[in-house]
């Protein structure tokens, strides 16, 4: 009864949209309203011509309440435009004892091609054992306080403290480790390569040394080959220790200045946002140096702002969100364009070049998220600037619309648009 219900509703609309001068604002609020029911019954119903109908076999209702542009909410989708969306609560987490990791690589979002990441937790004390990578990290410690150390090819190292808002890069091949401060700590990992967990792409140092013959290492580091007896055969990962009273390092180290592996927050603070929708900070090489391969902003919408209509020429954009509900449709050309809805703990990846916006879904809570591109800058091009800055009539003329509203146009970017 409650369909039905529900297409006579969407015929009372019709009939006030067409009766009543005020009816662009009655239809838009009713069908607004109409919009919300149909998200709260979380079914596959239009709610402007009523076409669909209810799910009848089995679904995860939690999932389709919280994915209504998956029940064809914009009219506007089209096409086929493949899953650009992965919750890390769907990952596999592993569980060690000093803390957990879960990862979101290119098996779990085969649409992400250039960077895979991970949630990782450590306890008071414990570490991520000695290691490198062939490719590089990217750390963004969001709970809690860390020690990160790291050495590089020339002999240069770093031993630093980290808190909340401040961030790592440890280039391709340096060897480093992290060990939590606080009693629980938490931070997002990133890495320029998809394909992150296939052989080959993580060394760890005990596994190394237990998988070399004694004589060899007594031979290397000269000592007694007993001395290795104790070396754990299996890989750790995560193990527990005690604060190392190590102090930070200072300009003899070497990794220092553009060359150090660590920014702080207050170190890249925040750009410009003309649209007062909240806050974006950038942190790319022309801040943060030593960062060659990945770039990065944090940002903050207020509730019911926009992250204005954009592309970016340079590379695919990924995106962690940390707090917040959001909407976001992806245009890949070719009338290809789908809508998906975000919540906190999930990832997704906007394809090279492809147009899209971010909407904040939430009334009351401003939407946080993290934004990463494999590529030593962060670049855009807002669709509003574009076309206010291209010859008025040349718009007007391809767009069909008139040419005051294109001179209207704001030249200047607007990032973060506040909510009505």
């Amino acid at each position: 009864m409650k369909f039905i219900n529900l297409v006579s509703s969407l015929s009372l609309v019709a009939t006030l949209a067409l009766a009543s001068p005020f009816s662009e604002k009655v239809y838009g609020e009713a069908n607004a309203q109409l919009i919300e029911k149909r998200d709260a019954n979380g079914q596959p119903i239009d709610p402007v011509t009523g076409k669909g109908g209810p799910i009848l076999g089995g679904t995860n209702h939690q999932i389709d309440l919280a994915n209504p542009d998956n029940l064809a909410a914009q009219s506007t989708d089209n096409g086929l435009v493949t899953n650009l969306k992965w919750s890390f609560s769907d990952s596999k987490t592993k569980i060690f004892n000093g803390g957990w990791t879960r990862t979101q690589v290119v098996t779990d979002l085969p649409s992400s091609h250039d960077i895979a990441s991970a949630q990782q937790h450590l306890k008071k004390g414990a570490l991520r054992e000695l290691h490198w990578h062939r490719v590089a990290e990217w750390g963004y410690v969001y709970s809690g306080e860390v020690l990160v150390s790291a050495v590089d090819e020339d002999g240069n190292y770093q031993v630093d403290k980290l808190g909340v808002g401040d961030i790592w890069y440890f280039p391709k091949g340096a060897a480093h480790t992290v060990q939590g401060l606080a009693d629980e700590n938490e931070y997002l990992l990133v890495f320029d390569d998809g394909d992150f967990e296939s052989v080959g792409t993580t060394f760890m140092v005990d596994d190394w040394i237990a998988h070399t013959p004694k004589s060899i290492l007594a031979k290397n580091f000269g000592v007694n080959a007993s001395v290795f007896d104790t070396v754990p055969t299996t890989d750790p990962y995560i193990l527990n220790a005690t604060v190392s009273p190590a102090p930070i390092t200072g300009p003899e180290s070497g990794l220092t200045g553009n060359s150090s592996y660590v920014i702080h927050r207050s170190q890249y603070g925040s750009v410009p946002v003309p649209g007062g929708g909240g806050n974006l900070s950038i942190i790319d090489s022309r801040n943060f140096p030593i960062s060659k391969t990945i770039a990065a902003t944090v940002v903050s919408l207020s509730p019911g702002g926009l992250r204005e209509l954009h592309w970016h020429p340079n590379a695919e954009e990924w995106l962690y969100f940390h707090s917040g509900t959001a909407r976001a449709t992806v245009f890949i050309g070719g009338a290809n364009a789908r809508t998906f809805d975000f919540s906190a703990g999930d990832t997704a990846v906007f394809p090279d070049n492809s147009g899209h916006y971010i909407e904040n879904t939430s009334k009351t809570e401003n939407l946080v998220w993290i934004e990463i591109y494999k590529s030593e800058r962060v670049a855009d091009i807002p669709l509003t600037q574009w076309l206010a800055l291209t010859p008025a009539d040349i718009v007007a003329s391809t767009l069909k619309i008139p040419l005051s509203v294109v001179n209207q146009l704001k030249k200047e970017k607007q990032v973060l648009i506040k909510g009505n």
